[in-house]
């Protein structure tokens, strides 16, 4: 009685060392050697920490499985970043280099090997690739989007040897890698008091006759801000950078140099309007205060103003209570003169006579810390 065939979907990847021919002519053993410590120092315990199996290898290199796709390719770009290293200080023409093709597919499974268009798809995208580099098939591709730490490149479709369809594919390689890494910015310095970005107010009426009323919320917001000396407010101009931008906090913190960034929504539905603002601090991310204000539309400017005043009113002392708890997180050795006022600040607000002790030793700490600063002097409580 025939037996029935196995099949199962899997990941299929194709190995193989670009120009060995070129490198066992010039030094059969030398290459025969370091390629035999790549596959059992690198190769084969890569494959296992990434639950893959070696079908069989083929001398200048080797077809795997893997049950999933993404464990495929973590698998490769590992392999090829780690082979650069390795062949940092080889020379060029002595280099052992892989190149890698990945496709998903059925395939047909015996005992110790794996047939099928899928295999033979992976095989065609290999020699495309180039060495040190990995092409993927768009089915592998369409999987793996945005779970990989790696830059595919789309090249189109291809015309591959053997295979009857064009196929588009992606590709990982060194000629994909910048000339100059690009570095990241530098974090700017947090100034010596509480340092605030009220990003542009995001219009979600659907309504672009209300972009006007967003963006004069946002910089009235900021004008008003900054009339408080004690508060370090970023200008306009730097802000509205970040306009119609999908931002996170903590890049916007590094980038501008602030502890707080303030945002807010916009939405008008009939004559009603809401405004929905949050404080966040940047460093943590964590949400210090939030409000929503619903208004009937009718004075605009008279609105824009009430809004105003409502937010600013509420948010400065918002940012007094954060940094008042910013500074009891941190350990006493560690604090500045400004959170060291502010923990003084904390205890004098007990107004027990304990605290009130307490609350003198810290404006006396901030006091040594910085003696130009004139918050440790204005803290002592009154006898």
């Amino acid at each position: 009685m025939k037996q029935p065939v196995e099949r199962r979907l899997a990941a299929i990847l194709a190995a193989d060392v670009a120009g060995y021919s070129r490198l066992m002519g010039a030094d059969e053993e030398g290459t025969h050697e370091r390629l035999t410590a790549h596959f059992r120092e690198l190769v084969d315990p890569k494959i296992k920490e990434h639950r893959g199996r070696t079908v069989k290898n083929t001398g200048d290199g080797l077809l795997a499985e893997f049950s999933s796709v993404v464990d495929a390719v973590r698998f490769a770009v590992h392999l090829q970043r780690e082979m650069a290293q390795r062949n940092a200080d080889v020379p060029t023409e002595g280099r052992i280099e892989f190149r890698i093709g990945i496709n998903v597919g059925d395939v047909i499974v015996e005992e110790r090997d794996i047939f099928g268009d899928g295999v033979n798809v992976a095989a065609r995208l290999e020699a495309l690739a180039e060495p040190g580099g990995i092409c993927l098939s768009e089915d592998a591709f369409r999987q793996v989007r945005g779970k990989i730490e790696a830059e595919f490149a789309d090249i189109g479709e291809q015309n591959l040897k053997n295979i009857a369809r064009p196929l588009r594919v992606y590709r990982f390689g060194p000629s994909l890698a910048p000339e100059h890494p690009a570095t990241p910015p530098t974090a700017l310095p947090l100034p010596d008091k509480p340092s605030i970005a009220v990003l542009p107010f995001a219009n979600m009426s659907g309504d672009p006759e209300q972009e006007y009323f967003a963006d004069g919320i946002a910089e009235d917001i900021i004008t008003a801000l900054s009339r408080y000396p004690s508060l370090f407010v970023i200008a306009r101009n730097s802000c509205f950078t970040y306009k119609s931008r999908a931002v996170d906090v903590k890049e916007v913190g590094r980038e501008l140099g602030v502890r707080y960034v303030l945002e807010g929504s916009l939405r008008k539905s009939g004559n009603r309007i809401r405004v929905g603002t949050q404080l966040v601090e940047a460093e943590t991310g964590r949400h210090v205060w939030a409000e929503r204000y619903d208004r009937d539309l009718a004075d605009i400017f008279a609105l824009q103003d009430e809004i105003t005043e409502a937010v600013t009113i509420a948010l400065v002392p918002a940012i007094a209570d954060a940094e008042q708890h910013r500074a009891l997180r941190k350990p006493p050795g560690s604090l500045d003169a400004w959170a060291t006022y502010q923990r003084g600040l904390w205890h004098l607000s007990k107004a027990g006579p304990e605290d009130n002790a307490l609350a003198e030793k810290f404006f006396q700490r901030a006091i040594d810390l910085d003696p130009m600063f004139v918050g440790g002097y204005t803290g002592f409580p009154l006898p």
